[in-house]
């Protein structure tokens, strides 16, 4: 505990510098995609596979919408998969060749 506060309070020192509120706020700045799927859903997999060279670009996270606790996606979704939000907004559904 006593690296943790001290880590913490090396943290809130270099937070005023410039370098540090640049880094800070350009990681706020990188977008997440959304990618709501199911196993199996090979349009799913052909959409990662086309992502793939682009992936240092933005956050791919992916919700699979079977889970239990993804039930709500699951009444949305069921029959739409691939579907796509970018920064937790509707992109797109049912393809992946525009992406």
């Amino acid at each position: 505990m006593l690296r943790f506060e001290s880590t913490a309070k090396q943290l809130a020192k270099y937070s005023s510098r410039p370098l540090w509120r640049r880094l800070c706020a350009a990681t706020t700045n990188i977008p997440v995609l959304t990618l709501f799927t199911k196993n199996p859903c090979p349009l799913c997999d052909e959409a990662k596979e086309v992502l793939e060279p682009y992936k240092n670009r933005f956050i791919l996270q992916e919700v699979d919408i079977t889970l239990p606790e993804n039930a709500v996606w699951y009444e949305r979704y069921k029959y739409d998969i691939p579907v796509f939000h970018l920064n937790g907004q509707f992109l797109m559904k049912h393809q992946h060749c525009c992406i």
